[in-house]
């Protein structure tokens, strides 16, 4: 069990390390006790990383929230002889990030390649704008989703995943996967309706 006492900057080193230790000793024990004090001791210091580098405060709480999910789950791979715990979790922070930086080019892509599509085929000629139109619509409809819920229909719609695989991927629950997927749903079909609605002198 891990006492819960106050620390600050002005606390010996012998003494933090000690207590780093304990805090470590406690995550290989799957003790949620001392798990609650890691997120307390370092939630900040990932939080600012992942603001600083991706310029988005609520894909840095994301972001934040993986970390410490991806610590937990990860817990057996910790190994204190190769550095102390904060190093290790500085280094999951660096990896999601990346991820989120990547999923987000991803996304410039995609709309990237909509804006751009063409149809090879001549004699659809006249179709070929109102299927790119559509496709840019879904992009912006999509781009203007909270995260989390365009997170899970992108995997849906792009990468033909079940909901419970895109669970397995992000490690939220089922339920709430569910939930993204069908508010996501909603707040899509109103984007794009309001979207193609013609305008008042159409």
């Amino acid at each position: 069990m891990i006492t819960d006492t106050r620390r600050t900057n002005l606390a010996p080193p012998l003494e933090e390390t000690r207590y780093e230790e304990e805090l470590a000793r406690g995550l290989l024990a799957a003790d949620e006790e001392a798990f609650a004090a890691i997120y307390r001791r370092w939630g900040s210091l990932v939080h600012t990383m992942a603001t600083r580098l991706l310029g988005d405060t609520y894909e840095a709480e994301d972001v934040t929230q993986q970390v410490f999910i991806g610590a937990w789950r990860g817990r057996a791979g910790f190994r204190p002889e190769r550095g102390p715990l904060g190093a290790w979790l500085v280094g999951i922070t660096r990896r999601k990030i990346v991820d989120a930086l990547a999923a987000r080019t991803r996304r410039l892509t995609l709309i990237d390649s909509a804006a751009h599509e063409t149809d090879p085929d001549p004699g659809h000629a006249d179709t070929a704008p109102d299927r790119v139109l559509d496709r840019v619509l879904l992009v912006d409809a999509l781009s203007r989703l909270p995260r989390p819920q365009r997170e899970v229909l992108c995997m849906a719609f792009y990468e033909d995943l079940t909901q419970a695989q895109i669970a397995e991927r992000t490690g939220l629950p089922l339920g709430t996967v569910k939930s993204h997927a069908r508010r996501g749903l909603h707040r899509l079909r109103a984007v794009i309706e309001q979207s193609a609605a013609p305008g008042p002198g159409a």
